[in-house]
């Protein structure tokens, strides 16, 4: 199964993957209600905290992860300095790194598996069909797993532009971004067809 789970092992790996996704829906929507810098800067030294526990080495992969989220985070701030309201930016950026941050430890210590039989197990509560509910985590995964992979090429085609010119790439990336999509989604559907497809 496709996984993002890292290979570094920390005691959230044996964590239930129940608690751990309903923890982190709670905190996520916690963090929304915080207000002020210092509440803020507390509760994004609290994830740092919780990366460090399972190791330097882990927590500088949780790092890595946080690179393409930085682009938004210099939008956000030029935009709350220029209309000169830098202490809300502040309050957004750090409440913005919180949860990505948050739902990416989970994410790296929690397998595949774990989360889609949660979803499963979760949708079946509420009469969802057996083959909707299939569906369904599968489609969780595709997203979960090829999103920071989309993340990456586009950031490889911004650079591979940048190398051949000094003007901005802005829409002229659009359509080979969507090339990539689509080619990546064909690879996909035709792989899973080779597994017999979903049932």
């Amino acid at each position: 199964m496709i996984s993002l789970t890292s290979e570094r092992r920390t005691p959230y790996h044996s964590w239930p993957a129940g608690p751990k996704l309903l923890g982190l829906s709670a905190f996520t929507l916690a963090i929304f209600y915080m207000n002020g810098i210092a509440l803020s800067a507390a509760v994004m030294g609290a994830v740092i905290a919780a990366y460090l526990v399972g190791g330097l080495a882990f927590a500088r992969e949780g790092l890595r992860f946080l690179r393409p989220v930085l682009v938004f985070v210099a939008i956000i701030l030029v935009w709350h300095l220029a209309v000169g309201r830098v202490a809300e930016g502040v309050v957004i950026v750090l409440r913005l790194l919180a949860a990505i941050a948050a739902a990416n430890l989970v994410t790296l210590t929690t397998r595949m598996e774990d989360m889609l039989d949660v979803i499963q197990r979760t949708l079946a509560k509420i009469g969802v069909p057996p083959a909707t509910r299939r569906r369904f985590a599968l489609s969780v995964a595709l997203v979960v797993r090829f999103t920071p992979v989309l993340v990456q090429k586009g950031g490889l085609l911004v650079e591979a532009w940048r190398a051949r010119t000094v003007k901005r790439p802005g829409w002229r990336l659009v359509l080979p971004f969507a090339l990539l999509a689509i080619d990546d989604a064909e690879q996909t559907a035709e792989a899973l067809k080779a597994r017999g497809g979903v049932m």
